[in-house]
């Protein structure tokens, strides 16, 4: 496998598909063969598949675990005593939740990735930052979940933080105001989850009038209608209304789950979901789980290099989606492109995001 200290420094968006493929097959044979060794569970499982894991020419013809078994199963490849932290996934009351066990080596690549990444759409520079949500997720233990993760971990790449919404789920109007008139003519980085930014900040402009200018703000936004099905609005309609109530035109959405920290997929500048050089997204047909053509609709695969920890490096999800492209994006970034159409049917309804409800 390549050295871990040179993994994070290759660039995001850089390789052309053979170079790509042929990388991905090599490390991803060896994540195999390795979690196969020290992951007893997952050992089973190839076992029985009859499969050898080791080299091999083409990454997709390596075995993939359906994402639901890390709610399951205790799958880890390292000692309890190497152990640095364990992620665990967001779910409704009663559902069981994945758990991720990550060593120090592991999370240290993730945020490494993460950060390369993140630089591609926001530039080395940390920028000032709103976070349009409310600081009560994170000093909070008793609502820290998925969502309070998410917002420390993308935290890191902003400064002179502050958090656009009470700690009664109001828009603070003279706190945004005082920050945006101290960091006029700046680029402003946003962070947030999509359904609390439509309910608590869009709809709240709309009610009261206020037009903030965020017209220089770069907005990277995730997790979701999944709990929200009904109040679903379409991508467009979405963009729009911030554009219309605030001047924000450079939305960003991302594509990722806590099974593969680090491993976002993030929308360029024409809409579409991009895969970065550490990963990679198939489709695959779920009569037979064999590989979509591109176009087709299917269930998303997704396998990364970063997992080492435990064998989440090729995992068979519950959303729907289809490729849209390769190395030829008019973004000019190389790789693969692709859409989420949804989750399948009889999914288990999961959503990164937490829904904060209003008590009346």
């Amino acid at each position: 496998m390549i050295d871990l200290q040179a993994l994070p420094e290759l660039a995001p968006y850089g390789m052309a598909r053979e170079e790509k493929r042929a990388f991905l097959a090599r490390e991803l044979g060896e994540l195999t063969r390795f979690h196969g060794e020290h992951c007893p569970e997952y050992g089973r499982l190839l076992a029985a598949l009859g499969a050898r894991p080791g080299q091999t020419d083409d990454f997709e013809s390596l075995p993939f675990l359906p994402v639901r078994l890390f709610k399951e199963f205790s799958l880890k490849s390292v000692p309890d005593e190497a152990l640095a932290r364990t992620m665990t996934s967001s779910g409704t009351t009663g559902q069981q939740v994945s758990r991720i066990y990550l060593d120090r080596e592991t999370s240290a690549l993730q945020s490494k990735v993460l950060s390369r990444i993140m630089g591609d759409f926001l530039g080395k520079q940390r920028l000032p930052m709103v976070i349009l949500d409310s600081s009560a997720v994170v000093r909070n233990r008793a609502m820290f979940s998925a969502r309070g993760a998410g917002i420390l971990g993308f935290s890191m790449f902003g400064r002179d933080k502050i958090y656009a919404l009470d700690e009664n789920m109001q828009l603070d109007t003279e706190g945004l105001k005082a920050f945006l008139e101290k960091h006029e003519g700046e680029d402003i980085f946003l962070f947030g989850f999509t359904f609390m930014i439509w309910l608590y900040f869009v709809r709240e402009l709309r009610r009261t009038g206020y037009r903030p200018d965020l017209s220089r703000g770069v907005l990277i936004h995730g997790g979701g209608w999944k709990k929200l099905a009904d109040q679903h609005i379409s991508t467009g309609a979405f963009k729009q209304a911030l554009q219309e109530t605030c001047g924000l035109t450079r939305v960003h959405n991302y594509y990722g789950m806590v099974e593969q920290t680090g491993s976002i997929y993030m929308e360029c500048e024409c809409g579409h979901l991009h895969a970065p050089v550490w990963s990679d997204v198939t489709i695959r047909r779920p009569e037979d789980f064999s590989v979509a053509a591109a176009g087709e609709k299917g269930l998303v695969q997704v396998a990364s290099v970063l997992p080492r920890s435990y064998p989440g490096h090729i995992l068979l999800t519950e959303d729907e989606g289809r490729i849209l492209g390769e190395d030829d994006c008019p973004c000019g970034r190389k790789g693969r492109y692709f859409e989420i159409l949804g989750r399948i049917q009889r999914a288990e309804v999961r959503g990164c995001s937490d829904t904060y409800e209003q008590r009346r």
